[in-house]
């Protein structure tokens, strides 16, 4: 499976409803704080093998919120302002329209935005991928400034954590569908670099959190740090971390596991506080 094929898995099927987590609360619905989840597949959980739990409810469940997510598969960060969102609480408004909304009718004690990832993808196919992702970041700090605005002039005082994502194309190093991979995996640490730079930026000029999750996941350690892998021997550390977080490795998959989803909800939280 090529890496385009694998990304337009995450806008093919139809998203499936995303349940709210069952919470301790025994607040009336009406009382209950919501966390309010916009973005793309990593919120909505959806991978290889169907819909999972995602991060978002994991974070929602773990800290007894409603969730109301809005996130859609295979969203950019310009589909934000512009497509339809996903899920039951949709209403046929955008993403950003719905949560404007949600914020403005109910208590809410945490919004997360994940976004970026389907706008950066294509650039590791690029004959120039560090050229491109520079261009391509650039617009993602356009739409997510003006998405973050938006929801700013709803709740100045929510809690806001904007997360990134562990750095998939480590993966290459290992994955056949790559002839040149480990160059590939060389160039995406610098890539999710800048990337996480300027987008931390961005949340930290609206008063958001930030949550590093490339970080948080060893994406930035040195490849020259070797670990003894069960399936593919002697490889860079961070890249077995990575084929144990997502299904890119053996896949071609940029979605996380179970393990990854849970890790990514602990970045979260961890930035939240």
């Amino acid at each position: 499976m090529t890496l385009l094929v694998a990304l337009g898995a995450c806008s093919s099927p139809p998203p499936a409803p995303v349940p709210a987590p069952a919470s301790g609360s025994e607040q009336p619905p009406d009382e209950q704080q919501v966390h309010v989840s916009i973005g793309d597949s990593y919120a909505t959980g959806f991978g290889p093998g169907g819909t999972a739990e995602s991060f978002a409810q994991i974070v929602a469940r773990e800290s007894g919120l409603e969730l109301i997510n809005l996130a859609c598969n295979g969203a950019t960060s310009a589909d934000l302002a512009s497509k339809p969102a996903c899920g039951p609480d949709a209403g046929g408004k955008t993403q950003l329209d719905a949560a404007v909304d949600a914020l403005r009718g109910r208590k809410t004690g945490l919004v997360t935005v994940v976004i970026g990832g389907n706008d950066l993808a294509p650039c590791a196919l690029s004959q120039e991928p560090l050229e491109c992702a520079t261009r391509t970041v650039a617009d993602i700090q356009t739409n997510v400034a003006g998405a973050l605005t938006e929801l700013r002039e709803a709740a100045p005082d929510v809690k806001i954590v904007g997360l990134t994502y562990p750095d998939v194309f480590l993966g290459a190093w290992v994955n056949p569908s790559f002839p040149n991979g480990k160059n590939l995996a060389r160039l995406s640490v610098t890539m999710f670099q800048d990337f996480n730079t300027k987008i931390a930026a961005q949340y930290g000029r609206f008063g958001a959190k930030f949550a590093d999750v490339t970080s948080s996941t060893g994406g930035y350690g040195a490849l020259t740090e070797l670990t003894q892998d069960p399936k593919y021997g002697q490889i860079p550390a961070s890249v077995a971390k990575v084929c144990t977080l997502t299904y890119f490795c053996d896949r071609t998959d940029v979605h996380p596991t179970p393990a990854g989803h849970q890790a990514i909800a602990e970045a979260v939280t961890a930035a939240s506080r």
